[in-house]
């Protein structure tokens, strides 16, 4: 009897202890940013505790019952026998899912370009059925509905938002939510809203849904900026408080937070609003956050083929599809880095972590730049490198290993990209260009002298780029969710999210599936399976 009790004690306590693991992962020496939950009537006393352990206080969400604090680890083993707490959870990173090998378009359009993922989501279909690029009369439009963009903040200058419904709340940054220093938040803007007019882009809806903007990125870009679970929390809160129908979130994080699961939940179904967020972009099954969580629609990335992107996370938890390679849309900057050849400048952008400044030296071929070579003599001279077999750092590495002053990697598929070196270091001047300017200067202008310049972009500035990621791609579900809803706004957010599910167009294997989930979204059949239309004709 004894050695059966005996067994049932070591039972629960290894119970106890695996759940402590769950709840508190291993915290990285020094100093833990974690959620503190406290037991109703105890946050003062919590507070108290927090103080006496050496705390920074970030945030109090008394609607979690939790603080979110930066504590010495060492003040864990005594906060986690405090009987007025109820848990203490790891505060994960959330990040930019943009993807870094995103091609890129003119900086400047002449005329209005509808991209293609407006007409693949059957956005026109509803607002513009003949396809004139002029708004039906009665038709849903996505006025009235707001959707809040989570994100790096919105170019409030740019030329294709002029008369755009726009508020915003205190930035977590800097203060200034109507300011993009980076760009991504511009992007997903203009898939959503740029306006139906005679230059730039056309959005999902025309310049008529409402925007509500939320900044809790800085302008390190996708690479670099990080913030928080605790700082997605208090956007989505304050999103919701100011009357925000669909959050839009091209962001994610690897690690599941119990309290954002719960704030999620909550502003689902006590809020009525409809959260999209992106898949990711590893190309993998790992589930990540808050894209996987029940009451979040997971969007996965397509091509202009309805292919599935080779970089878009799939699982289970994947809802819906959309256009999310090579999307053309919005952002503030215009690039000012070039090669020049016999008086032609050729677009160029400089890789990440590379060095601004000006090079110039004899044009040579280095092939795929995959070795050093003791046989080439790059020594002051400009090497044309194709992109492929290797990394971008790899390459730029044997360019220098040879002697090159400057790399040109230039694209193997039509268009410009851009990309990192991955991180900082003593790089040489490196630019990436087009595989049509590549080509040609490969097959005509080698010999020739050609300067290489890594400049500032222009900031700000009207600009529109051509990104890939499920971040590109979830905007476009965000934009289609306020479309259908503007023509009926008593329909609730769980009613949306059905139509949308249920007129999917079909991918991948038949039904829902872990690539495509249920499907490409579809406006207009989703409109019509709501009551609102009837069928069309182009």
């Amino acid at each position: 009897m004894k050695s059966t009790n005996l067994k049932r004690s070591i039972a629960l306590i290894m119970g106890v202890l695996l759940v402590l693991v769950a709840v508190l992962p291993a915290f990285s020496a020094g100093e833990a940013r974690v959620f503190v939950e406290y037991r109703p009537g105890t946050r003062g006393a919590v507070q108290s505790a927090l103080q006496g352990a050496g705390a920074e206080f970030h945030y109090n969400f008394e609607r979690l019952g939790s603080f979110v604090v930066s504590v010495p680890e060492k003040a864990l083993d005594g906060l986690r026998h405090n009987p007025n707490i109820v848990s203490i959870e790891i505060d994960p990173v959330r990040e930019l899912v943009r993807n870094t090998t995103a091609p890129v378009a003119e900086s400047v359009l002449p005329e209005q370009v509808v991209p293609y993922g407006v007409d693949m989501v059957q956005a026109r279909d509803i607002w513009d059925a003949n396809y004139d690029l002029k708004v039906d009369k009665k038709a849903p439009t996505g006025a009235g509905r707001t959707v809040c963009i989570i994100d790096t903040g919105f170019y409030s200058e740019h030329e294709d938002f002029a008369g755009i419904d726009v508020k915003g709340g205190t930035s977590q940054v800097d203060d200034n939510w109507a300011r993009d220093g980076y760009g991504h938040g511009t992007h997903v803007a203009g898939t959503i809203v740029a306006q139906n007019n005679d230059y730039g882009v056309v959005g999902v809806t025309p310049g008529t849904a409402s925007l509500y903007i939320v900044k809790i990125f800085d302008d390190a870009g996708a690479w670099v900026s990080k913030a928080h679970a605790s700082d997605l929390i208090e956007a989505a809160y304050l999103c919701g408080d100011n009357g925000a129908n669909v959050i839009s979130m091209s962001l994610s994080g690897t690690n599941k937070s119990g309290k954002e699961e719960q704030a999620f939940d909550d502003l689902y179904y006590n809020y009525g609003i409809l959260h999209v967020a992106a898949a990711s972009n590893e190309g993998i099954e790992e589930y990540h956050y808050p894209a996987s969580y029940d009451s979040v629609i997971s969007v996965a990335a397509l091509d202009s083929s309805m292919t599935v992107a080779d970089f878009s996370q799939f699982n289970d938890q994947v809802e819906l599809a959309a256009p999310g390679v090579a999307v053309l849309s919005t952002v503030p900057f215009l690039p000012n880095s070039y090669v020049q050849v016999d008086d032609v400048k050729y677009t160029a952008l400089g890789m990440e972590f590379a060095p601004m400044g000006e090079v110039s030296g004899e044009l040579v071929d280095g092939g795929y730049c995959l070795a050093a070579d003791p046989a080439a003599d790059w020594t002051g001279k400009v090497v044309l490198c194709s992109r492929g077999e290797v990394s971008f750092a790899e390459k730029v590495t044997k360019v220098m290993a040879n002697g090159g002053a400057a790399a040109v990697i230039y694209n193997n598929a039509s268009g410009i990209f851009s990309g990192t070196l991955g991180a900082e270091g003593d790089w040489i001047v490196a630019v990436t260009i087009s595989q049509e300017d590549g080509l040609f200067l490969v097959g005509s202008k080698l010999g020739s002298l050609a300067t290489v310049a890594n400049n500032p972009v222009i900031w700000p500035a009207s600009g529109y780029e051509a990104w890939n990621g499920t971040s590109m791609a979830t905007p476009h579900v965000s934009a289609v969710a306020a479309l259908i809803w503007s023509w009926d706004t008593s329909l609730t957010n769980v009613q949306i999210r059905e139509a949308m599910d249920a007129t999917a167009y079909d991918l991948g294997d038949p039904g829902r599936d872990v690539y495509y989930g249920f499907g490409l979204v579809q406006a207009y059949d989703a409109w019509e399976y709501l009551g609102g239309g009837k069928p069309g004709k182009k």
